[in-house]
């Protein structure tokens, strides 16, 4: 009897390779832009937040001085104060204001006024800007 001489192969082929690392590349373009506005849309929940619970002290100081912009308003500088990811900035007239947040930049959500929407007193709420151009008189856009 004599030894076989049958050598078998160990490893991947260079094509197989390339096949593993195309499938990856393409999996991974498909996926990386849907993940970054899934994160963007839990960035963007912070700012609707912070904008409704200034419209309830807004509307809770009316309901007390009969105006928003009596001595004592919550509707000053740096009110609501900023957040992670958002600033904000509050205008009050004696029956009217508007309460507005504004991405900050280098936040994962673009340039700085990429994100903008506002609320208020009417609870109008309104999206000034937002990527890709798209914006609304009369809801907050999230996606």
């Amino acid at each position: 009897m004599h030894p076989s001489n049958t050598s078998s192969q160990r490893g991947f082929t260079l094509i197989e390779l390339l096949i593993v690392v195309a499938i990856v590349g393409i999996l991974s373009a498909v996926a990386l832009p849907m993940y970054t506005a899934y994160i963007a849309q839990g960035k963007v929940v912070e700012a609707q937040s912070a904008l409704t619970s200034a419209r309830v002290a807004m509307e809770q100081f009316y309901q007390d001085h009969r105006a928003y912009n009596a001595t004592g308003t919550p509707c000053v500088a740096g009110w609501p104060a900023a957040t992670a990811y958002f600033t904000y900035d509050c205008a009050p007239a004696a029956n009217t204001y508007t309460i507005t947040a504004s991405n900050a930049a280098n936040q994962g959500l673009g340039a700085a006024g990429s994100y903008v929407y506002t609320i208020n007193e009417s609870n109008t709420k309104a999206t000034t800007a937002f990527p890709g151009g798209k914006t609304s008189a009369s809801a907050w856009i999230s996606k």
